[in-house]
């Protein structure tokens, strides 16, 4: 009897969730692939509206996307495994991992994870427009931003910064001796069985890659391209 309840529990459960995202979908707001869990349970894998708007391609459970600033949370959790490793230590000054970067004395990891380290962040930057397609390297990116003065004392005051994880970035890299790209899929995704996850490097050719779209609330246009 408790089984039988766990399973319409589940399934009511999975039902609201799938009329919650019917409604996003009809207005034209959501497309993508959506899987729900709950101890260890699937309660919904589904794609919703299309992977390809000009070659009527479905969104399924197989789709991949870029994932933009979520990506933050793998490099927290890289930075956190290096900590359990004993390799670094989140409360040390970063000027302890990276010597030559400006006011690194006063700066943290801790500070860097939590978006309280005053570090400028680039995307605010007035050339940002010009340069977001430019492919750069992790130093090449530091170098935009690590000349420009801290917008306020390190710790004071939260202020989000996309800065403040190329830098992280570069920790990882330098304590590890591994690339971003090597760490994570060495360190994360294959221990976790990600196969469908990895850094994404947009020249390559990917199976079930899902193409970027900008909604208008009337119609959609393809996304201008952004170098992540």
């Amino acid at each position: 009897m408790v089984v039988q309840q766990n399973k319409l529990d589940s399934q009511v459960a999975a039902n609201a969730i799938a009329t919650y995202l019917k409604a996003y979908l009809e207005t034209g707001y959501f497309m993508g692939t959506v899987l729900v869990a709950r101890e260890g349970e699937v309660l919904l894998s589904n794609g919703y509206g299309l992977a390809n708007l000009e070659h009527n391609i479905a969104h399924t459970p197989q789709t991949k996307f870029r994932l933009g600033s979520i990506t933050k949370q793998f490099t927290a959790t890289a930075i956190l495994q290096l900590q359990e490793q004993g390799l670094l230590q989140v409360d040390a000054p970063i000027s302890t991992y990276l010597p030559n970067y400006p006011n690194g004395e006063q700066i943290t990891v801790h500070h860097l994870l939590n978006h309280t380290a005053g570090i400028p962040s680039y995307t605010s930057f007035p050339d940002y427009p010009q340069k977001w397609r430019t492919v750069m390297s992790v130093d090449e990116l530091i170098a935009w931003f690590s000349d420009k003065p801290l917008e306020f004392t390190p710790g004071d005051r939260h202020n989000y910064s996309n800065s403040g994880y190329a830098v992280l970035t570069k920790i990882i890299e330098t304590v590890s001796s591994q690339s971003y790209a090597d760490y994570l899929q060495h360190h994360i995704f294959q221990p976790l069985e990600m196969t469908n996850s990895g850094y994404d490097i947009y020249e390559k050719i990917l199976p079930n890659r899902a193409s970027g779209y900008t909604f208008f609330g009337d119609y959609y246009q393809n996304a201008a391209f952004l170098e992540m």
